[in-house]
């Protein structure tokens, strides 16, 4: 159910406790910014000394206030907090902003008291942001209790860090960016950021929503609800650290990291995920603008070989295509360009824009007309020539023709934009002139830096790495009892897994019976190792019983395993070996592994990442994204291999996986794959530890 946060953004009276005219103390800069709209509704100053605050009456408590009151902001010691928010909700408070720090992230013993606050207020019927954080800020409402102001627009920025926050918005200005709100996360004990995106969702004055986060509590929740959101959601995360420390169980511990989940989980919602606040603010420039491509293919732009050059490399960088021109698309450009423009892709001025500025225009309009291309990057001197006249751009005699022409050539940009979805991102040496100005007005993407132009393009340019939404999860099933490796064995064809026949044996007449039941080759495996093969506990093509037994007497003389098991040895030829695991992670619940596998699977790293369950559809399209994806199709005279029969078993273990919570790792390695199916040969699962409650 969605939560009411009507009194958080749109409150009818606010109250700063802890305002102070100490300019070193939060509640003064809170209530500063809070004054900021005093028509809007009450607000009252809130000191225990009572006296005057900023110029105006402060009451000594909330309760002297004598009305109530819908917001409270909390800026007060730790020591005094509980008795803040007691009064708080006692004086009709609907939603309290808690600055005060000293809770979870203090200890265990500050989780406590921060859980049990918490627990009062929704008792209550309330709402609490924070503790541990920097305020919140609505521009559409005129509620402003945040240390800063943030500029007007439609970014709704939720972040755990005030001094990224305020970087992001210094970031954004010089590009048009503004805020339709902004809410410090803090430790999200009671609102969430999950609540945050789904108001933000419905928010109408917000058009994207900016996250960053470092704790996102049920990360699932978070993916889910960025992906109903029906507006952009970019990500700035921090923490790429080592995987944990039950890794090493299995081959998809050892390769998943938490960044590889993140990253699972952004492709699988939608979002945009980036690594800085620079790119962060290129992300939300870019989708400001509104339009957005069916596919990759790229025209670069240019008035300089060298810069065409450069913008080309940085596009394929960031995923996109920058294909040669076809022929009816050059021989449209050689209209309006002049002999020696080249117009292959880059397609260069090659000197015409000082003679014609308006062959910007024209190049700019046939090439986003052309049904060869589904986006435009523009790069290099525009702009130059409406500067130059002033010395600033260095630029050729007679800049103010050129600047006139080049306003002009502008304006007629703008105006072939107005007839066409598909984006236009500019580089310019001069970014901030009269002529790209007009451009950044009609909501152009502009920026000085190739690689923030490219970057800003892959944003709202077709990629195939897009996924298809956040999986629900299946009811659990019953708990796991055996984790042994016929228990998995069975578990998994019992969800309609193949596999070879094999039998678990304890001894030597054990070994002989199961022989008999099918002819060889055999294959033995030494069991209750952590990885056999590592070990040297698998025996391979093992030609008749003779072999088989020698190989059995061999291995437990050497390794001691207690059981061993006997197994049909598969048919390898023409097949290649995948890998097929999932790993349940403590905020984003189970995350899929798929790839190439066998013993070489980490030497290879040649993987891909989804949050499970894995739709089959959607496990071939992740089969067909590795670096090694021609294998499957059969290279050198080998034959294509079943790669949808290869989905469907990931499909069904990744199904498994994500109904049994129990199961922290479970992994089917290798699962050979042929021209006439799949077969899994081996299969291992590592249970959670009883205090590794999941989340998901």
């Amino acid at each position: 159910m969605a939560r009411d946060l009507t009194a958080l953004f749109d409150p009818r009276s606010v109250a700063v406790v802890g305002a102070s005219d100490d300019p070193a103390k939060y509640g003064h800069a809170v209530a500063s910014q809070a004054l900021r709209a005093p028509a809007r509704r009450p607000v009252h100053l809130v000191n225990r000394r009572g006296g005057t605050v900023l110029g105006r009456a402060a009451a000594p408590s909330l309760t002297a206030v004598g009305e109530p009151v819908d917001l409270v902001v909390l800026a007060v010691p730790a020591d005094g907090f509980e008795d803040s928010v007691d009064e708080a909700l006692a004086c009709g408070a609907r939603a309290i902003v808690a600055i005060t720090a000293g809770f979870a992230e203090a200890g265990p013993a500050g989780l406590a008291r921060q859980r049990a606050v918490a627990a009062r207020v929704r008792a209550a019927g309330a709402v609490l942001v924070g503790p541990n954080c920097l305020g919140v800020a609505d521009n559409t409402t005129e509620l402003y209790l945040a240390s800063d102001r943030f500029a007007p627009g439609g970014v709704a920025l939720l972040s755990q860090s005030g001094n990224l926050a305020l970087e992001l918005q210094l970031r954004g200005a010089p590009l048009g960016l503004g805020f339709s709100r902004f809410v410090s996360l803090g430790n999200q004990a009671d609102v969430t950021l999950v609540d945050l995106v789904a108001d933000c969702a419905r928010h109408e004055a917000t058009t994207a929503i900016a996250v960053y986060a470092e704790d996102f509590g049920d990360g699932r929740a978070f993916a889910a609800a960025a992906a109903a959101a029906g507006k952009p959601v970019v990500l700035l995360t921090a923490g790429r650290g080592a995987a944990s420390a039950r890794s090493a169980r299995s081959h998809t511990g050892a390769l998943t990291s938490p960044a590889d989940v993140v990253a699972a989980a952004c492709r699988d919602a939608g979002v945009e995920r980036v690594g800085t606040p620079r790119e962060m603010t290129v992300a939300l420039a870019a989708l400001a603008s509104g339009a957005r491509a069916r596919g990759r293919r790229t025209a670069v732009f240019t008035d300089g070989g060298g810069h065409g050059a450069v913008a080309a490399d940085a596009a394929e960088d960031a995923g996109l295509e920058v294909p040669e021109l076809g022929g009816p698309a050059q021989d449209r450009l050689r209209t309006v360009l002049w002999e020696q423009s080249s117009v292959g892709n880059p397609v260069d001025l090659a000197g015409m824009g000082e003679r014609r500025p308006m062959s910007y225009a024209d190049t700019v309009g046939e090439l986003l007309a052309s049904q060869e291309v589904d986006a435009v990057l523009m790069t290099g001197y525009f702009g130059g020539y409406a500067v130059a006249e002033g010395g600033l751009g260095g630029g050729p005699a007679g800049g103010c023709v050129l600047a006139e022409g080049e306003s002009a050539a502008a304006k007629e940009i703008v105006a072939h934009l107005a007839a066409t979805a598909k984006p236009l991102v500019v580089q310019s040496m001069y970014p901030h002139s009269p002529s790209c100005r007009v451009l950044a007005e009609a909501g152009v993407p502009v920026f000085s830096a190739t690689e923030d132009a490219a970057r800003a393009l892959a944003v709202v340019t077709g990629r195939r790495d897009r996924g298809g939404g956040v999986p629900a999860l299946p009811e659990p099933a019953a708990p796991l009892r055996d984790p042994g490796y016929h228990g998995v064995r069975a578990l998994l064809a019992a969800a309609g897994v193949p596999f070879p026949p094999a039998y678990e044996v304890t001894d030597e007449e054990e070994l002989l019976a199961a022989a008999a039941e099918f002819d060889g080759p055999y294959v033995l495996k030494a069991l209750h190792l952590l990885h056999k093969s590592d070990a040297g506990g698998v025996a391979l093509r093992l030609a008749d019983r003779a072999a088989l037994l020698g190989a059995y007497r061999e291995m437990r003389t050497r390794l001691g395993a207690p059981a061993h098991s006997v197994e049909a040895m598969a048919d390898l030829t023409d097949g290649v070996e995948l890998i097929v695991g999932v790993q349940r992670d403590p905020r984003f619940g189970p995350v899929a592994l798929v790839g190439f596998g066998g013993v070489l699977t980490e030497a290879l790293d040649d993987v891909a990442f989804a949050l499970a369950p894995v739709p089959a559809a959607r496990a071939e399209a992740l089969l067909r994204g590795l670096r090694g994806a021609a294998l499957l199709d059969g290279v050198r005279g080998r034959p294509a291999l079943d790669v949808a029969a290869a989905a469907a078993v990931v499909e069904r273990v990744t199904t498994v996986a994500a109904a049994h919570p129990e199961i922290a790792e479970l992994e089917v390695n290798p699962l050979l794959v042929r021209p006439d199916g799949a077969l899994a040969l081996d299969a291992r699962a590592v249970l959670a530890a009883p205090d590794d409650a999941p989340t998901a």
